[in-house]
């Protein structure tokens, strides 16, 4: 990493590792959430509730987790997400072991609230970068979201070594995951992110205005379509994989590569970005949902569940980091918190829809015809990009600025705008 200052080195070390405990943690219960609701839901149908009791926690604490962290820190904020991780992956441990499945909702509810002060790590590295090195911002943003390689690799091969490590089966995933959440409680406690990131920047312009600026419309809504996209998919692939005859282990190594293509583009989507700009890399992501919805619809073999997932991981990626990247042009210190948690509750009700479909649509509509209701969420991602340049080029000629935020145009921005 070459940040300047080794301060703000150890800081993106301590982001990053953070990143890849929660991706443990997230990507675990991704494994075994649905499993786990399918063993206590009283009805199949129910089976995915686990999961969409996750997202509704993270929607809900989404704008509050902001508004805490925007008045007491970063560090405050990440800590006291990371000790309710473990309050609820304890909960979930107790809902497998008592087999309530009451329970278990309410312990991925708890998750879920972890997982949404969790989501503004990415935020705490733009923070970072403004006070160290701004010129590095997009590649500070993209190397901790990249931290969540380490969640695909360790946490389905954790949940293969702990399911059975209780009496009942997936109990010892989920207490795992209570380790886990104190090496990120450590983790953060570690945290300074420098105060004059949390300045004040002069008065705050009201949130109606700011949602007028395009660039802040197309940064949540790329940001929203990618996730309810890739949680629509990833959601129902381990109940698609057992119905069609597949083992844990199979279902375990197709999401690890599913995550390992959401994290590895990483350590090159900054640089591309600045390269490139944001509206042909997030062209580039709604290429590769493209490629996903085909490859998932081609078939049942294992090599059409392992392609449409790394597929969809890869181009979740770009359109994500585009889409955060941009987001950070469109306001000013004293508006960053109200900002980035409207986006973010804006992303997490949307995922709320996609998760609560996902269920319903697998055993209903069946696997290969759930994913054709992913199209119009890409399609409508790729009109909203190709729209947005369109424009800018437009403002571009007339001499006009292109984004509204009153904020210097960032070379990410103004690449975007001439491609």
């Amino acid at each position: 990493m070459s940040f300047p200052n080794s301060g703000a080195r150890r800081q993106i070390f301590w982001l990053v590792l953070a990143q890849a405990l929660l991706y443990v943690n997230s990507v675990t219960l991704i494994a075994v959430n649905g499993l786990a609701g399918l063993a206590l839901a009283p009805r199949p149908l129910y089976a995915t509730l686990p999961i969409t009791t996750y997202i509704i926690g993270s929607a809900i604490t989404t704008l509050p987790a902001s508004l805490l962290m925007g008045r007491f820190g970063r560090r405050a904020g990440f800590m006291l997400g990371t000790a309710l991780g473990g309050l609820g992956a304890a909960l979930a441990t107790l809902a497998m072991l008592s087999g309530s499945f009451a329970l278990l909702c309410l312990g991925t509810l708890v998750s879920g609230v972890y997982n949404a002060f969790m989501q503004y790590l990415r935020f705490a590295a733009a923070d970072v970068a403004d006070a160290y090195a701004p010129e590095l911002k997009t590649r500070a943003i993209s190397w901790v979201l990249a931290g969540g390689i380490a969640g695909g690799i360790v946490g389905p091969n954790l949940s293969k070594l702990t399911r059975d490590l209780l009496a009942v089966p997936l109990a010892g995933a989920y207490l795992a995951l209570c380790a886990v959440a104190l090496i990120a409680f450590l983790a953060t406690s570690r945290l300074r992110i420098p105060l004059n990131t949390r300045s004040s920047g002069g008065p705050a312009r009201p949130l109606a205005q700011i949602a007028r600026d395009r660039t802040f419309i197309l940064a949540v809504t790329i940001g929203a379509l990618s996730y309810a996209v890739m949680n629509l998919l990833m959601t129902a692939t381990p109940l698609a994989m057992s119905v069609c005859g597949f083992g844990y282990p199979a279902t375990a190594d197709v999401i690890t590569w599913h995550v390992i293509a959401m994290f590895t583009p990483g350590f090159f989507t900054g640089a591309l970005l600045q390269r490139f700009g944001a509206g042909r890399i997030i062209s580039i992501g709604c290429a590769l949902m493209f490629g996903a919805i085909a490859a998932a619809h081609g078939g049942i073999a294992f090599w059409n569940f392992w392609l449409a997932l790394a597929m969809l991981g890869a181009g979740w990626n770009l359109m994500f980091t585009g889409a955060t990247t941009l987001l950070t042009t469109t306001y000013s210190a004293s508006e960053k918190s109200k900002v980035q948690g409207i986006n973010d509750l804006v992303v997490f009700l949307t995922m709320i829809t996609s998760s609560a479909a996902s269920g319903a649509l697998v055993s209903t509509a069946g696997w290969l015809n759930l994913n054709l209701f992913a199209l119009p969420a890409v399609v409508l991602a790729l009109i909203a990009v190709i729209v947005w340049v369109w424009l800018a080029r437009g403002d571009r000629g007339s001499g006009n600025a292109a984004s509204g935020s009153g904020e210097p145009t960032s070379s990410i921005v103004e690449a975007a705008d001439v491609r």
